[in-house]
């Protein structure tokens, strides 16, 4: 690392200056997932400086758990815990003013300006500097695949389009993507990715290096480096451009299919596989009607079709009663058009392999059937076709028809064959759908409803 990084440095002290600032600024990032509930305080899990701030610049990593009010009716929380960087200076250049934090007024750091330290060039290219001589600082672990080249000097830059983490890219040659809400434990993100770099996978990016926190007893997975794929394509972006061009998107859901395949097949080698019977069937069901129960309860616009979509689940259920089993595996999580990248030689890739961030680390590390990542694709091209003018339900359906082709292709089984397992991953998707649109975009909640109307049908009338 740099020698200007001095060793750990932990103290209440500083978190209590900056306790006024962080309670107005953390629920104006989009990665904030306590919205709407105030922040009563702050509880220090680690505080390390990076950049000791005597001179012109600081830098200070933070593991911070936020209290907030409770939600009435349910049972107390914990709190949250979040990863901060936190640059500091006498005063922030125009080039950094939306990065402001505030100005601290006590404390050790009392005068000096803080910010969020990722806009910033010099702090960025700090923390890659750390992976690439694997430095230890404090609790602080930067790590790397030996293997891999991680030449210094590379320029950062932030990019703006995440949601619920970030990511800073280093000379479109590597990206750094940082968790921003942690919990202790293996965290797939990485988990998954060195997995597949083991199987010579080709359709993820190996991890090239990593970022962890040894906190008491606790390992905390902070970050992974990983190739940059340079003029990339989102597959969400892509679709919707084709869309627009009036294109078809059947070749490049086909090929999507394969990509998804391989995953499933590299991951399915290289991780421990394991056969849901009756009683494992019968939790699955369980938390699937749990689920559509209080979505109806939410969002009253579901209850012409709580009959129809339970029966989703009861076909599942009877199947498992009479002796059906299934290979469940470790998959991606939360697959959709977004979490695949598509390289200029038409390669496609899928990345973040986190899971559903809202779900529990022991539940995002359970073995599913790969069936699930599939219904979250298909849901994916249904929305896409719904974002165009007018929509495109037709489009919709031969994408997710060459899909489930492209997948059959290379996995040797096509998931429309199994049509009683896909209609209740999809119709599980389509419930959690219905419940965020309501509560975050209720102009988009017409899309999954248009889905729950199609599922809600008896078996040989939904259409695949």
């Amino acid at each position: 690392m740099a020698e200007t990084v001095t060793s750990s440095s932990t103290t209440g002290t500083l978190l209590a200056s900056l306790d006024p600032l962080l309670r107005a600024w953390l629920p104006r990032q989009r990665w904030f997932a306590g919205k709407g509930r105030p922040v009563t305080g702050f509880t220090p899990v680690s505080v390390t400086e990076l950049l000791a701030p005597d001179g012109r610049l600081g830098l200070y990593h933070l593991l911070v758990r936020v209290h907030q009010a409770d939600v009435p009716g349910a049972p107390p929380h914990p709190g949250d815990c979040y990863q901060l960087l936190i640059g500091v200076r006498e005063a922030l250049p125009p080039r950094l003013a939306p990065a402001l934090i505030g100005h601290v007024t006590e404390g050790p750091l009392a005068g000096r300006t803080v910010y969020e330290a990722l806009h910033d060039t010099r702090p960025a290219e700090v923390l890659l500097e750390a992976l690439r001589t694997q430095a230890r600082v404090g609790g602080l672990r930067f790590e790397r695949d030996p293997a891999q080249e991680i030449r210094a000097g590379l320029v950062a830059r932030l990019m703006t389009a995440e949601q619920s983490n970030s990511s800073v890219v280093y000379g479109d040659t590597f990206i750094l993507k940082l968790l921003r809400r942690v919990v202790p434990g293996v965290n797939p993100d990485l988990e998954l990715p060195l997995a597949l770099a083991r199987e010579g996978c080709p359709r993820v990016p190996a991890p090239t290096a990593w970022l962890h926190a040894e906190v008491a007893a606790d390992t905390y997975v902070l970050a992974v480096l990983q190739p940059y794929v340079s003029g990339a394509s989102d597959g969400w972006e892509l679709a919707l451009r084709e869309l627009a061009k009036g294109e078809d998107f059947a070749a490049e859901a086909r090929a999507l299919g394969r990509a998804t395949a391989e995953v499933h097949t590299a991951l399915a080698r290289a991780l421990p596989t394991v056969t849901l019977g009756h009683a494992q069937l019968e939790s699955l069901v369980a938390g699937m009607t749990e689920r559509l129960a209080a979505a109806v309860q939410a969002v009253p616009a579901l209850r012409p079709y709580e009959r129809g979509l339970r029966s989703a689940y009861e076909a599942l259920g009877t199947l498992a009663a009479e002796g059906r089993t299934w290979t469940a595996q470790r998959v991606h999580g939360d697959l959709h058009l977004g979490q695949c990248l598509r390289s200029p030689s038409g390669a496609w890739s899928l990345i973040d392999f986190e899971g559903e961030p809202a779900r529990p680390l022991a539940e995002r590390r359970m073995p599913q059937p790969p069936v699930r990542d599939i219904a979250g694709m298909l849901r994916s091209f249904d929305y896409a076709a719904h974002s165009a003018t007018p929509p495109a339900p037709d489009w919709a359906h031969t994408c997710r028809a060459a899909y489930c082709s492209g997948y059959a292709e290379v996995a040797g089984r096509d998931p429309r064959t199994d049509p009683v397992m896909l209609r209740a991953y999809e119709t599980d998707k389509a419930v959690y759908e219905v419940v965020y649109e309501a509560r975050h975009r209720p102009d988009w909640l017409p899309v999954p409803l248009s889905a729950v109307r199609r599922l809600a049908l008896p078996d040989q009338e939904a259409r695949p």
